[in-house]
């Protein structure tokens, strides 16, 4: 490898705005420096024959709980970005609530240093906000958090939920800086209302837990942060939304042109109730798996464009931690690996059109945390960051392929259209055919651009 330098020749390049077939990808020292067709190739740099193959650029996964620090039993970051090197996931933004929170500038920091060497992609960092911390917003973005996590319910790390008016404040902050807020949208007292009901019937069944979260504890906490952001102009990211109702409000929003967006999930579009009969509580998600009328709305929100982002929700557990009862069971599963293969699958069975990927999986996220056109582009001066898909290969998903402490996914098994061949990381091949080739993590701390 000529440092961080590679032509790739002849792919079929996909991007939001389009499909180019033959094209050329130059990228010299880490950034694309040339696209178009028949480029010559400088001195030392290596050439990539890509004839036939797709090429997107490197998914930036906006929503991923690698565990580190301080949950290292259940996964960590140096296994988690391996595999989303080998799933074509170039950038993660990692959440905030590891042991200690991310909740002032120093923890930001010690994380980042922490992390710096055990990344094999590169990565950004979340800050939390709660009533305790909420004066450390603007230290916490100068030095170099992507945006903030704010919980609405109780979370991995016991995170207590913020009061109203700290949201007001938090959201204020945000227009004025510029940066955003994801948000875990359900509301804790109507979920532990809902929950006390279902248990006092004695259900034990898997499917308890989607009842136990109905629709409403979603579409309030929605509901009330459309009005925050309308009210301050904060900027406001909705993520793994689940139930139709909320999809509605977020359509409102997006009409009225308000500092809204929405992500939803794989597991969401591609999973339902139906599903618990043969996974049982490994697909158990906050918010829950719905049925089949939640799952037709996502997909028309992904497809009219009111779901703007899609993440993985990467949130590996221990198995013994999973394999408790219904209640008792950890809430979430392995996803960095599968996000790409995923949606690439159903493109090519013709669910969505191409284009979508690299919108929904690259470019979108990377303008929302302001780090474009760094990330989530492949335009000249960008990272040369690139996924090679052969599109009439298949997928089967193993165990080994997610590169887990704790290789816990419904998708194993699950025969997908599609190949990931290539994984380039700024011009540095680190995945071939799913598996990772670059031993020394390359992974770079992002920070995004202020102002």
């Amino acid at each position: 490898m000529a440092d961080g330098s590679i032509l790739v020749r002849g792919v079929r390049l996909v991007l939001p705005y389009g499909v180019r077939d033959d094209v050329d990808v130059l990228v010299v020292n880490g950034r694309v420096e040339a696209v178009g067709r028949g480029l010559s190739k400088p001195s030392g740099v290596e050439v990539l024959e890509a004839r036939g193959l797709l090429a997107f650029p490197g998914a930036v996964d906006e929503h991923v709980h690698m565990r580190e620090p301080g949950l290292e039993y259940k996964d960590d970051f140096y296994h988690g970005t391996m595999a989303a090197a080998a799933g074509g996931v170039t950038t993660v933004l990692e959440m905030p609530n590891t042991l200690p929170p991310v909740e002032n500038r120093r923890i930001l920091e010690e994380k980042a240093k922490r992390l710096s060497s055990r990344a094999h992609v590169d990565f950004g960092l979340y800050g939390v906000i709660h009533d305790g911390n909420i004066d450390e917003f603007e230290e916490i973005v100068y030095g170099g958090a992507v945006g903030f996590k704010i919980f609405l319910g109780p979370t991995t790390g016991n995170i207590p939920a913020p009061n109203d008016g700290t949201l007001v404040e938090a959201l204020s902050k945000s227009a004025k800086m510029g940066v955003p807020i994801a948000f875990h949208a359900e509301n804790w007292n109507l979920v532990k209302y809902y929950t006390e009901k279902v248990k006092a019937t004695g259900r034990m069944d898997p499917a308890a837990h989607t009842d136990a979260r109905p629709p409403i504890c979603e579409e309030e906490a929605i509901q009330r942060l459309i009005l925050y952001s309308k009210h301050t102009g904060g900027r406001v990211l909705i993520v793994h939304m689940s139930a139709k109702e909320g999809v509605e409000l977020l359509r409102q929003a997006r009409a009225l042109k308000l500092n809204v967006w929405g992500e939803t999930n794989p597991h969401y579009l591609l999973l339902t109730v139906k599903d618990y009969e043969k996974y049982g509580v490994l697909i158990k998600v906050n918010p829950p798996i719905r049925d089949e009328s939640h799952q037709r709305e996502l997909w028309r929100a992904v497809l009219d464009g009111t779901i703007t982002h899609i993440g993985s929700d990467h949130a590996p557990h221990s198995r013994e931690e999973k394999e408790k009862n219904v209640w008792e069971a950890s809430a979430g599963f392995h996803g960095v690996r599968t996000l790409m293969p995923l949606m690439i699958d159903q493109a090519l069975r013709g669910k969505l059109p191409l284009t979508k990927i690299p919108e929904l999986l690259a470019e979108n996220p990377a303008r929302l945390f302001n780090i474009y056109p760094r990330k989530g582009s492949l335009s000249i001066g960008s990272d040369g960051d690139l996924v090679l898909v052969n599109p009439r290969e298949e997928t089967v998903l193993r165990e080994e392929d997610l590169y887990a402490k704790n290789p816990l996914s419904p998708f194993i098994g699950w025969r997908l259209k599609g190949k990931i061949k290539y994984v380039i990381l700024r011009g540095n091949i680190i995945a071939k055919d799913g598996k990772v080739v670059e031993e020394k993590p390359l992974g770079e701390w992002i920070k995004p651009k202020l102002g």
